[in-house]
């Protein structure tokens, strides 16, 4: 009896969803390829370099809750999808070469990524380290990025990216 008891002890331990993470999951399958877990922070942002006019492009996110919610964009050219103007509350202004486009307050579940091939180097800039996030992902692979709480048993399966000095630059 005793020993069922802590059978079914061990299997909640390594079920039980405790530890908040950053999650980078392949595609929509929910399947954990690393995680990030937050502890002392809440806010991230994601540097790469723009694929068609080759210019650096940084989005700043906080996190609320279960939300990923974009604060601020920066980057150095109009050229496609990059926005030319705010919206409602936002702030669009410039500094040199920069446009800032801050005081945005958008709100997702999660944000879908493809992860860069060639130019792109999409790098997660989180708590003064910087980790290329092809490294626990690989090129060209598309990612969802969420908030979630995860369980030890994912933990295991997953990368901890906080454990990969070789993402640190």
């Amino acid at each position: 009896m005793v020993v069922i008891g802590l059978l079914i002890l061990a299997v909640l331990i390594l079920i039980t969803p405790f530890n908040k993470s950053l999650v980078f999951e392949y595609q929509d399958t929910g399947k954990i390829l690393a995680f990030y877990p937050i502890k002392n922070t809440n806010h991230f942002s994601i540097r790469y370099i723009h694929s068609i006019h080759l210019t650096p492009v940084q989005e700043f996110y906080t996190i609320k809750g279960k939300h990923i919610v974009q604060t601020k964009l920066t980057y150095e050219n109009f050229a496609i999808g990059m926005p030319s103007h705010a919206q409602g509350n936002e702030t669009f202004t410039q500094k040199g070469k920069t446009y800032i486009l801050s005081n945005m307050n958008r709100s997702f579940p999660y944000v879908d990524l493809r992860v860069g091939q060639v130019v792109s180097n999409h790098t997660l800039i989180i708590s003064h380290h910087q980790y290329p996030i092809h490294a626990f992902t690989g090129k060209g692979m598309w990612v969802r990025i969420r908030v979630h709480k995860i369980n030890l048993w994912e933990m295991m399966k997953g990368v901890n990216i906080l454990e990969r000095q070789d993402n640190k630059k």
